[in-house]
């Protein structure tokens, strides 16, 4: 088995607060992350994908279609968006980086699948020093 990750970039907005609650809870709870003027991130995906070689081509999936599935359904759908208001998959979620990162991989799923092989992970960096890691 081999693992095989691409990395992509986009940059999107969101604001994490909850309608049914005071400001002042949601301040409390999210912090600068609740901002009623939004704030954005330059995020960094990286998609991890696994399976065997093909015996022809060497490749558990070509890197370059890879980037293209990636490219075609999440950064065409999240870059320079707002996650609350702009992005169908994210309608009714918090827009916080655990629940994007489910979403991603569900979004890419069927995709990865029918090229031969499966996704690992998802890893997705919100900041330098924040990121998460989802395995399905």
């Amino acid at each position: 088995m081999i693992y095989l990750t691409r990395k992509e970039h986009f940059n999107a907005a969101h604001k994490l607060a909850r309608p049914d609650w005071s400001d002042e809870k949601n301040i409390e709870v999210f912090g600068k992350c609740a901002n009623a003027n939004w704030h954005g991130h330059n995020f960094d995906l990286y998609v991890t994908v696994k399976g065997n070689p093909d015996p022809l081509t060497g490749f558990v999936i070509d890197l370059k279609r890879l980037s293209t599935i990636i490219k075609e359904e999440i950064v065409e759908a999240l870059d320079h968006k707002n996650l609350n208001l702009d992005v169908p998959f994210m309608e009714g979620l918090m827009p916080s980086t655990e629940n994007l990162a489910i979403k991603i991989w569900e979004q890419l799923l069927p995709h990865i699948e029918a090229h031969g092989c499966q996704i690992h992970c998802i890893k997705l960096y919100e900041t330098e020093n924040n990121f998460v890691e989802y395995f399905g």
